[in-house]
């Protein structure tokens, strides 16, 4: 079949099957990206902007609100680094896809509460006035973000990943 590479076992591949492992390359890249940039968003942003983000959505105790404002751009930024090097990336896409479980349900759990807050996804957030919500776009958004995780999840292994290096996926 022209197009169709022959695979062990006999049979053919599909044209997307034939550049799997090219397509987890540019999926790891793009969720490295999307986590990278929105963990250093919120990292440079002065402390108090943090808080007030995380605190917007009136969901955590107030003693849990700082930890979860330093410590989750730094795992975004962490989250990206190891989907990047293709380090455990199955494992690494299940964290990802239930971070960004989490941060669909604190949309959904502010839109349905009637709150008027920016995400803060990407830096920023606190509150905005009546109108300047954005949450279907948001959800949806990181609904996309979600399927990009589930594609990793399913097909973790790719080209250029440590996981290749340390054997952890068969080549």
């Amino acid at each position: 079949m022209a197009g169709h590479k022959p695979r062990a076992g006999g049979g053919f591949l599909s044209p997307a099957l034939q550049y799997q492992e090219w397509i987890t390359v540019v999926v790891r890249v793009a969720l490295a990206a999307i986590l990278g940039y929105a963990g250093y968003a919120k990292f440079s942003e002065a402390q108090g902007l943090q808080k007030v983000a995380v605190s917007s959505y009136e969901i955590l105790p107030k003693g849990v609100v700082t930890p979860v404002a330093f410590g989750l751009p730094v795992l975004e930024m962490a989250l990206a680094a190891m989907i990047l090097l293709g380090f455990a990336t199955r494992v690494m896409a299940v964290c990802v896809g239930l971070l960004f479980v989490v941060f669909i349900a604190g949309i959904i759990s502010a839109w349905a509460r009637g709150l008027s807050i920016d995400c803060g996804c990407f830096g920023g957030g606190g509150a905005v006035g009546k109108g300047q919500t954005h949450y279907l776009r948001e959800i949806l958004r990181d609904l996309g973000f979600l399927v990009l995780a589930a594609w990793l999840m399913v097909f973790p292994r790719g080209r250029l990943a440590l996981d290749r290096v340390l054997g952890l996926y068969a080549v």
